[in-house]
């Protein structure tokens, strides 16, 4: 690694340790030349995840649009902002592990609401009416009871 101070072409590592929940590595690197230290941060490349839209376009998947929805869903409700992040976390990471390099916003949908029904039911009920697009109150009435036959079969 190329000092930064110097810009001799050596440094060795005096320090590493893994960050972001061993997702990427922090290395303390010192100039073999001037003595100066720096640090230097690792990770694995992500290959753009793209988002196949309703009407066929494409996008870059968004997480912030994802935390966005999640926190829209879960607005007054008594839920700690980093259990929502954790959340968002776990979504993208199954949506990550699917190893598809394209995926449609109706899987992304259900993937949101699979998580958002064990997460919080009021949540999972907002989310739905506007992810499924609820015309009247017989379609809330209907996920209800969906919602409620669920927790019946885990009893």
């Amino acid at each position: 690694m190329k000092c930064p101070f110097c810009a001799a072409p050596d440094s060795r590592v005096v320090d590493s340790r893994t960050i972001d929940d061993g997702n990427s590595i922090r290395r303390r690197r010192e100039c073999t030349v001037c003595g100066k230290r720096f640090t230097t941060y690792e990770a694995v490349e992500k290959v753009p995840l793209m988002v196949i839209k309703n009407d066929g376009r494409r996008a870059v998947f968004d997480k912030e649009k994802l935390l966005k929805g999640i926190i829209r869903s879960c607005y007054k409700r008594d839920i700690p902002a980093e259990k929502i992040i954790k959340l968002a976390d776990e979504i993208e990471k199954e949506l990550r592990n699917m190893m598809k390099h394209e995926i449609s916003s109706k899987t992304i949908g259900e993937v949101v609401m699979k998580y958002l029904k064990t997460f919080d039911k009021v949540a999972y009920i907002r989310f739905a009416s506007v992810y499924r697009k609820f015309s009247d109150i017989d379609n809330f009435k209907q996920e209800l009871e969906n919602l409620n036959a669920t927790n019946k079969d885990k009893s």
